[in-house]
């Protein structure tokens, strides 16, 4: 019984040190963030977790510091590369944010882009056989991927909840993505052998989910990083965090050397506003036969000589995917 109330205190002090750890950072930002060491050196890396002021940066070394952010530099979010230095106390200050690569945003209240994660290379869109999925929805998704640049992947989720042609059926209605240049996957977390081939297609990237509630994000990411409460263990021990580290916008390491970044955010993620060129730039298999209808601003509806409107005809163009469009448009 004494080991048991002294392990119990020891939780009890570490957890103490932490919580005074932070509220001193969060009580006195300007003074800290002028109390650099002068043998301090810049250093690069990449914000891991973000969670109001307080980020966590990953050192070159994969040494985790609890850094603070100066005003003046812009708001840094998970997967920023940054400049910081060490202060005392064994916690960091952000000096700069490297240029992105790319962002992943969201209109906020006032109609303004607010910034999620950076430096995404992956979009993975994930859909289930329950609840129905929205195609809608899915393009949205995929237009936003096009528009920042990066690749987008469609992972069905809970394929256990089908069974032969019905699971076949359900694959097939969706075959059009895959037509176009998209990867799809197929997964069941009752099913392990099924998450191989989606492990290999997140190796080496750095990918974000989104998904409609209720297709299994969390307990996909559970299955997808095996050593998940040891990487927040070490998050919350370097920062201090304590339970806020798995409510915070957080950046995991995959096996095969990606990233996994896991945001509350893009849970109400939709595409902002965007204009006509913008939005069929986002579909890419419009792309071949843009600039080739008859009339400049065609609206690809029941305009005579349409080049977009002839691929549907043609079956190069999936007509599901050009009702998407104009509901966007006139969204």
């Amino acid at each position: 019984m004494s080991k048991r109330r002294l392990s119990e205190r020891q939780i009890e002090r570490i957890g103490a040190i932490q919580e005074r750890r932070r509220q001193r950072l969060a009580s006195r930002p300007e003074q800290v963030l002028t109390e650099i060491t002068s043998d301090s050196e810049p250093a690069e890396g990449r914000v891991v977790v973000r969670h109001g002021a307080n980020l966590a940066v990953e050192a070159h070394n994969e040494q985790i510091v609890h850094c603070l952010s100066r005003q003046n530099i812009g708001h840094a979010v998970c997967g920023d590369r940054v400049v910081w230095q060490r202060i005392a106390d064994e916690q960091g200050v952000v000096t700069a944010i490297l240029p992105r690569q790319s962002v992943l945003s969201r209109p906020d209240f006032n109609g303004y882009d607010k910034a999620l994660a950076a430096n995404l290379t992956q979009l993975v869109v994930l859909i289930a056989p329950e609840p129905e999925p929205s195609g809608y929805l899915v393009d949205q998704y995929l237009v936003a991927a096009e528009r920042i640049g990066i690749e987008a992947i469609i992972v069905g989720n809970k394929m256990d909840l089908l069974h032969g042609t019905d699971r076949d059926a359900f694959a097939q209605r969706f075959a059009h993505y895959q037509a176009i240049g998209y990867c799809t996957f197929w997964v069941s977390l009752h099913e392990p052998a099924t998450l191989a081939a989606l492990t290999d297609g997140l190796a080496g990237e750095t990918s974000v989910l989104v998904g409609q509630s209720g297709v299994g994000k969390s307990s996909l990411v559970k299955a997808l990083l095996p050593d998940r409460e040891i990487q927040i263990g070490r998050l919350s021990r370097a920062t201090g965090l304590g339970r806020h580290t798995t409510s915070a916008t957080t950046c995991y390491r995959l096996p095969g050397d990606g990233f996994l970044i896991d945001s509350p955010g893009v849970r109400s993620f939709r595409l902002g506003a965007i204009d006509r060129e913008g939005l069929q730039q986002g579909f890419r298999e419009f792309r071949p036969y843009l600039g080739k209808c008859r009339f400049a601003d065609c609206q690809h509806a029941q305009e005579p000589d349409c080049a977009i409107l002839q691929a549907v005809a043609e079956g190069l163009i999936a007509p599901e995917r050009l009702a998407n469009f104009q509901h966007l448009l006139s969204a």
